[in-house]
Formats: C-alpha cells, sequence, structure tokens
C-alpha cells in the first residue's frame, strides 16, 4: 500500500527516526538541513583540486618505476632509454617471453605497473573513498555531485587500465552504488509517506519538495555526461508520485479523493512547465489532463444539480421526445403540462439559489487548501456548469413550450451577480 495516514504530526515526527538530512516524502519541517549550494560548490572544487593534483603525480612516480625497474624493455613498442644496457641484454630480455604475442606482453607490462603502484599508493583508494563517504554523510546530494566530478576524470583518461584509472573507477562504482542507494531511499519515502489524517491534506509533502530536489539536481547534472543517470530516476520517482496521489486521495478521510488529485496534479502540472525538463513532458502533460478531470470531478459531484427539479421534469421531457412525441407536442401531456412547469420554475426564486451557492462555496471553502489558491478557479467552473444548466433548461423551455411566456425567475445575469458577489464576501 502507498502512503501511510497518521493521527497527527508527533505521530510523523516519532515515524521518521534518525534524521536524513532531507527526503522528498518528507515534510520539510522534518529535514535535519537543507542542501546548500555555495558549501557544495566547494566541496566539487575541492574534489576536483584533489582528482586533479593525483594524476600528475601518480603518472610521474609511474614512469619513474617502469623507467627504473626497466619494464619497458619488455615492450616490443617502447624503446629502453637507458644506453648501458646492449643489444644482448634486449635479446636476452626479448628470449624470457619468446612466444608471447604484442598484446600479452603490454597487459603484462600493465599488470606489473599497476601491481607495484597498489603497494606504493595503497593508502590512496580508501582516503579517496572514506574523503567521499564523509562528506555524503552530511549532504547526501554530495553523491550527485561527486558521481558527475569523478565520471568525468574516468570518462577523460587516456589510459584507462593504469593505476589512478582503475582507483578512480573502483571509487566510481563505489559512488554510483551510493547515488543509487539515495535516489532509492527519495523512492521509498514517496511510498511510505506519512499524511495527517485529522486535518485536510493540502499538498503532498514529495508534491512540495520535488521543486528543490529537481533544482538541485539540475544544477549538479545539467548538460554533463551522467545526465541519464539522473533521467532514469526522474521517471521512476515521477511515476510513483502519481501512484502514490491516487492512492493517498483514495484514502483521505477528511479531504475528497477529487481535491487531493485536483490540487497535487495542478501543483504539479505548474512545477513541471516552470523546469522544462525534457524528459518529463509527457508526465507534464498527463498532470494537466488528470488536474482537470479532478477539477471536473469535484464540480459535478459536489455542485451537482441545483436545479434538481427542473431537471428531473426536463428528462422527462426528453424521454417522451425520444419516443416519438413531437416537442412542440409535450405539453399536452399532463405530467409536462404548462401548470406543472410553472409550478416547478416557481420553486426557484433567485433569492433561494443564492442562499444555496453561498453555502456551497462555504463548503468548497473548506475543502480546498489556501496554498495552491484554488478556491476561485473552482468557483468559476462551478459558475460556467449553472449557466450551462440555466442555457440546457431554458432551450427546452423555448422548443417545448413555445409562446408559454413560461421563464426561470433568475436570469443569467443575476447569477453572474449571485457568483461575484459571495466570492467578494468571503
Amino acid at each position: 500500500m502507498l502512503g501511510h495516514l497518521s493521527n497527527s504530526k508527533e505521530d510523523i515526527r516519532k515515524s521518521t527516526g534518525p534524521p536524513s538530512d532531507w527526503l522528498l516524502g518528507v515534510d520539510k519541517e522534518f529535514w535535519a538541513q537543507e542542501s546548500n549550494a555555495q558549501e557544495r560548490q566547494r566541496f566539487d572544487q575541492v574534489l576536483e583540486a584533489v582528482l586533479s593534483e593525483l594524476e600528475p603525480i601518480c603518472l610521474s612516480e609511474q614512469n619513474f618505476c617502469v623507467s627504473f625497474f626497466q619494464l619497458d624493455i619488455l615492450s616490443p613498442t617502447t624503446k629502453n632509454t637507458q644506453t648501458t644496457l646492449d643489444e644482448v641484454d634486449v635479446k636476452s630480455n626479448q628470449e624470457i617471453l619468446p612466444s608471447l604475442p604484442k598484446t600479452k606482453i603490454e597487459k603484462k607490462i600493465n599488470e606489473e605497473v599497476r601491481k607495484m603502484m597498489g603497494d606504493i599508493f595503497a593508502c590512496i583508494e580508501p582516503e579517496l573513498i572514506g574523503f567521499i563517504q564523509y562528506h555524503e554523510r552530511m549532504d547526501s546530494t554530495y553523491s550527485m555531485a561527486v558521481l558527475v566530478r569523478l565520471g568525468r576524470h574516468v570518462m577523460s583518461a587516456n589510459d584507462t587500465g593504469s593505476f589512478l584509472s582503475m582507483t578512480y573507477g573502483s571509487a566510481l562504482v563505489h559512488v554510483k552504488r551510493n547515488y543509487d542507494k539515495l535516489m532509492h531511499a527519495h523512492l521509498k519515502s514517496i511510498q511510505e509517506v506519512r499524511i495527517v489524517k485529522k486535518s485536510k491534506c493540502g499538498i503532498l509533502p514529495f508534491v512540495a519538495n520535488f521543486e528543490y530536489f529537481a533544482k538541485t539536481a539540475e544544477q549538479i547534472f545539467k548538460e554533463t555526461e551522467r545526465r541519464t543517470d539522473l533521467d532514469k530516476w526522474y521517471l521512476k520517482l515521477l511515476t510513483v508520485m502519481f501512484e502514490t496521489i491516487h492512492s493517498i486521495a483514495s484514502e483521505h478521510p477528511k479531504t475528497p479523493a477529487e481535491v487531493i488529485r485536483m490540487e497535487n496534479f495542478h501543483h504539479l502540472y505548474a512545477l513541471l512547465s516552470q523546469l522544462k525538463i525534457g524528459i518529463l513532458d509527457q508526465f507534464r502533460k498527463d498532470a494537466k489532463q488528470k488536474y482537470s478531470e479532478a477539477l471536473s470531478a469535484y464540480v459535478t459531484r459536489y455542485f451537482g444539480r441545483p436545479l434538481e427539479k427542473l431537471n428531473l421534469f426536463f428528462e422527462g421531457v426528453e424521454a417522451k421526445v425520444s419516443q416519438g412525441i413531437k416537442e412542440s407536442e409535450v405539453g399536452y401531456q399532463v405530467a409536462f403540462s404548462k401548470q406543472e412547469l410553472r409550478k416547478v420554475t416557481k420553486e426557484y426564486h433567485g433569492r433561494e439559489v443564492k442562499k444555496g451557492l453561498d453555502h456551497l462555496y462555504k463548503k468548497v471553502e473548506k475543502h480546498l487548501s489556501e496554498e495552491e489558491n484554488l478556491l476561485q478557479v473552482v468557483w468559476r467552473a462551478m459558475q460556467e456548469e449553472f449557466i450551462q444548466q440555466y442555457k440546457y433548461i431554458e432551450d427546452l423551455i423555448q422548443r417545448c413550450y413555445p409562446g408559454s411566456m413560461i421563464s426561470l425567475e433568475f436570469s443569467i445575469e443575476d447569477l453572474l451577480q449571485y457568483f461575484s458577489e459571495i466570492a467578494r464576501s468571503h
């Protein structure tokens, strides 16, 4: 089951356990800290300096080892620079490996060099990983920054088989594993999000926090070689976010399901439109559609048919017409006579209609959260729905009761005034 409902914020506080720095599914007030962009930039600069300084040092030491231990004389593609070795020495060394092809000789030399460098610089890999782990514990977003920075050095290496390239590669495996763990933790926090059930729902934590997450990630990954690592998780996270919104909407005891879907998909649509992340464009379109569907469903459910008796009356009229009775002759049916129509229309005085609308506005106000500010959007949708129902009834009166001089006791202009006055008075 996606999502959990809790009695209070105190229950959530207890359930979150030891504070992580931040997770998508955890409300911001429970975050241990937010990522600091300036600190992250400083860390990235220090890491770049460390990686860049290690490269010439290790290369210099590697060249020294090859030259000092005369490892290069085994290679058919390399000439020994030491003039003290004569052709007999070279010949005797070549006879050591008389049958090995060139590639195997090169491989053997590389293995010997790496082993030697590993003995000399045994501390580099554990120290580098320890340095990275320390900062990842301080701020989990550092795992994103390290993935990008270290990945660049691994991808740009000229000699992929060298000791330092292998060391960086090994560290990169560790960093990628931690990055995936972080993303999985974000995903799990969405699935296990805890919502206070004693108050209205509002914007879910992972929906509210996604802006911060995406902007932080975009700063780090934009136009980098590791972009696909972020895009892959974007798709997983958004898929679970959509599923969890629907799950919580169906379970929340205080807020109508249509409101939870409407507010959260509206928030997501607005955010994804602002972020303009290419791979998430389909999610943006889906969020817009789901928001529109939820708005329509909410209006249908809670606005209903304020002129219910008139609607039922004319449904009966349409049923007679579908049976073959001419529209102009429906009025001769006893149940649908002009007298019956006048009786029904008189039940809807303008004053009573406005009173019902005022009561409806208060109900909508209780359902919606202030943070998403959709009250006037919903109210406008209800106004449009009422006008459509009004026009439907007026049209049928004109078609089925021509010349009867029967009409509703309030006009569309009156309706617009009712809606406007109610909105201004609250």
